[in-house]
Order: structure tokens, then C-alpha cells, then sequence
């Protein structure tokens, strides 16, 4: 019996990731220019973290969270998302009490049971930003700024930020009521989901994907007319801040997002290419999270990128070069000279390569152009006898010797980096 990958659980193999890399090397290139450090978080959380923060009525922790309890009777999770869990993190190390605005990013796998998808598995990446201490809509401006330049650096070339307001409590409270007497009297229309999401949480019907329920909610109330006027005026400072930095956006408003602890701005980033799932990031607002959470009264905005979601939509990179030299040997003394000098230029930063299995000098040589090898070193009784070394240019189909006894010292000098970038 061979066994497979758990359904939903995904290899990424050596040919996928230079373009993954890119992606991370992108991130921490983009976010330390902005102020952020990274942290690493745990893979496993009380599952109580995610029930008190993500919400007790969302999709995610009703039906998508992997919760076990462990040996000693406690129920844990594998973590869904990040954010709760750099909150949490935060304000176990107090880390409020060292700088009064915390920049925090995190690149790592998330885990939810749902119906594997495109760019979207059980098993899936994430890179996350958050910033807490400051409430200030020209930090919702700069976030939303900085993840439209990290994906454009990324190579997504087409692609729409979206923003909207979800309003603060007060906002909200009067708006569920109106809400909830509007999906009243269209409870025939509402899939099953919808219909509980209504007593319980009726904005999440705006986040339902089934067509009936899309259909009514475009008759539905919005959110944006049932503001207050301080959060009015937040989402109108996001505005302007976002023109005076010349970043292009819609306002969307009827986009919430999945989880309950976001408050005033909340955005999507959606490219072409990837279905009736085509947000590649989203994020917002979360002034409310680290109190509930059992801190201090700290505001919090962050985004998530969605590794695999934007690897659909942006050029792969190419895998990396071939080895520079191959060293084709001739017998046991040329063997074992060869296996020193592969690990000598190896540890030198050049990457040589020999055979293992004792195969014809042809062989070899075939192995070598087959990998595109672009430089060959040929060495047997012969070579050590007069002390001299073939090098072959497979490319220009010519050859010189060498002296054996400065052999790894002259390919060093005529192999280095430089013509290892120009190759």
C-alpha cells in the first residue's frame, strides 16, 4: 500500500520554490522597510482563543477548526489564522509595555477542515501584519498602501483594493436590528446556513457564497448608512489618506469579513483569475480584540496574504541553475580526489557535482549535458600520472588543462559568483 499526503495536505516541491521564496523574501524585504518584526507563534492554541476572538457563530470555528483534546483533557486548535494568535502572544509578553505601537509580521501555515480548492487547502499559508497602539486612519491608509506595493513587488499586476466600514459596536447594534427585520421577511430565499446566521449574526449573510442568498442581499440595507458620525469620519480620513498616497481603490459596501472581532475599515485585495474566491489578502480593523482578549484598551489593524491563492496569479520563477562543474572520474585514486575537491568548491559557494555509481566515462559525460552542466572536469590514471586536468566548455565546445595540484583554487578563480550570476 503506498501512502499518500492527507487530503487537503500539500507538498511543495524543489521546482515550486524559487517562486515561494520570492513571495517571503518580498514580505520581509517590504514589511522591515515599514517598521516590522517578525515573530513566530505556536502552531497549537487553547481553542478557547479562537472561540473568543474569530467568534463563536463563525463558519470557522462551527465548522472548519481543527479542535482535539489533547492528553491532559485541554481542547486545542490548530491555529485557523494568525492574528488572534499574535494577540495573544502580545499580550502575554506584555510587549505594550515596551513600545507604545508594535509592528508584528508572522509567515506560516494555517489549518482549516473545509472543502479543498484552488489555492485554498486544508493546509494553507499566510503572511500576516499587524500593528497595535494606534487608532490613527493614517495608519489604516499605510497598511492598506504597503500590501498593495508587497503584492505589486510580488509580480500581481492586475489586481483591485477594495475598502469599506464595518462601524464600531454602537454602529452596528442598531443596524443588526434593521438588518435582521429585512432577512425576516426573505427567510424562504436564505440557504440553511443563513437562516441560523440571521438569529445569531446576520452579517454574515453578506459573506455567503450561495446565489440565492447573494441575490437578496443586493436588495439589503448597507452598513454605511447607519454610521456614526466618529466612525463616518474615520472612514473619510482612510479615504483621503489613501489619494494622498496615490493608491487607487473601490469602496465596497457590502464586503464584511469573516471574522467577528473587526471594527471601522476593513479592505480586500481581489485579482483577476481566481473564481467566485478571488481575494488574494484582506484585513481591517480591530480596536476591540486585545481587551476581549484580557489587555490593555489597544486598537490593532492587519491583513493576510494568501501564499497559495497568489501564487495562481503571479509569473513563476524559473528553478535554480544547474551545478557548475561536473567532475567525470576514471578510476578509484581519481574517485576519491574528485569527492575532496566537490566538497572543497561546494563549501567555496560553487556547486560541482560527480557521479556516485561508477559509470562509463560516456555516461557521464551524457549525464552531465542532460543537466546542462556548463563545465565538465575530466580526471583518471592519466590526468594524475602527467598532472593535468581536462576542463571542458560543454557550451563552447572547447577544452583546456589544468594543473592538478591548484585545480580548486583555479576553478574558484574562473568559476566564482560572478560568472555563476551571468550564467
Amino acid at each position: 500500500m503506498v501512502v499518500k499526503a492527507v487530503r487537503g495536505f500539500s507538498d511543495i516541491l524543489p521546482e515550486e520554490i524559487p517562486t515561494w521564496r520570492k513571495v517571503e523574501e518580498e514580505a520581509r524585504r517590504v514589511l522591515e522597510a515599514f517598521g516590522f518584526r517578525e515573530i513566530r507563534i505556536p502552531v497549537l492554541e487553547r481553542t478557547e482563543l479562537f472561540a473568543r476572538s474569530i467568534g463563536g457563530e463563525t463558519d470557522i470555528v462551527q465548522k472548519e477548526m481543527y479542535s482535539f483534546l489533547d492528553r491532559g483533557g485541554d481542547s486545542v486548535t490548530l491555529r485557523p489564522e494568525a492574528t488572534a494568535s499574535i494577540a495573544r502572544a502580545y499580550i502575554e509578553h506584555r510587549l505594550y509595555s515596551r513600545d507604545p505601537e508594535a509592528r508584528l509580521y508572522f509567515i506560516g501555515p494555517m489549518f482549516r477542515y473545509e472543502r479543498p480548492q484552488k489555492g485554498r487547502l486544508r493546509q494553507f499559508h499566510q503572511i500576516n501584519a499587524e500593528v497595535f497602539g494606534v487608532s490613527h486612519p493614517m495608519v489604516d491608509a499605510e497598511v492598506m498602501a504597503l500590501l498593495v506595493l508587497l503584492l505589486s513587488r510580488c509580480g500581481l499586476t492586475e489586481h483591485e483594493l477594495q475598502i469599506n466600514s464595518l462601524g464600531c459596536p454602537r454602529c452596528r447594534e442598531g443596524f443588526r436590528e434593521t438588518l435582521k427585520a429585512f432577512l425576516e421577511e426573505r427567510t424562504r430565499r436564505l440557504c440553511q446556513d443563513c437562516l441560523r446566521r440571521k438569529e445569531r449574526n446576520p452579517l454574515r449573510v453578506f459573506d455567503c457564497k450561495v446565489k440565492g442568498c447573494q441575490e437578496v442581499m443586493e436588495e439589503a440595507p448597507l452598513l454605511e448608512d447607519h454610521l456614526c458620525d466618529e466612525c463616518k469620519d474615520h472612514f473619510l480620513h482612510v479615504r483621503s489618506y489613501l489619494e494622498e498616497l496615490k493608491v487607487p481603490y473601490s469602496v465596497n459596501p457590502r464586503m464584511v469579513r469573516g471574522l467577528d472581532y473587526y471594527t471601522k475599515t476593513a479592505f480586500e485585495v481581489v485579482a483577476k483569475g481566481l473564481g467566485a474566491q478571488k481575494a488574494v489578502a484582506a484585513g481591517g480593523r480591530y480596536d476591540n480584540l486585545i481587551a476581549e482578549l484580557g489587555g490593555p484598551e489597544v486598537p490593532g489593524i492587519g491583513f493576510a496574504i494568501g501564499v497559495e491563492r497568489l501564487l495562481l496569479v503571479i509569473p513563476s520563477l524559473p528553478p535554480p541553475p544547474p551545478p557548475l562543474l561536473f567532475i567525470a572520474t576514471l578510476g578509484d585514486e581519481a574517485e576519491r580526489i574528485a569527492f575532496r575537491w566537490c566538497y572543497e568548491l561546494k563549501a567555496s559557494g560553487i556547486t560541482a557535482a560527480m557521479d556516485h555509481r561508477r559509470r562509463s566515462l560516456k555516461s557521464q559525460l551524457r549525464r552531465a549535458d542532460k543537466l546542462e552542466i556548463p563545465y565538465v572536469a575530466i580526471i583518471g590514471e592519466e590526468e594524475i600520472s602527467s598532472g593535468k586536468v581536462i576542463l571542458r566548455d560543454m557550451r563552447q565546445g572547447s577544452q583546456q588543462n589544468v594543473p592538478l595540484d591548484t585545480f580548486v583554487q583555479e576553478i574558484r578563480e574562473r568559476l566564482g559568483p560572478s560568472v555563476h550570476e551571468a550564467l
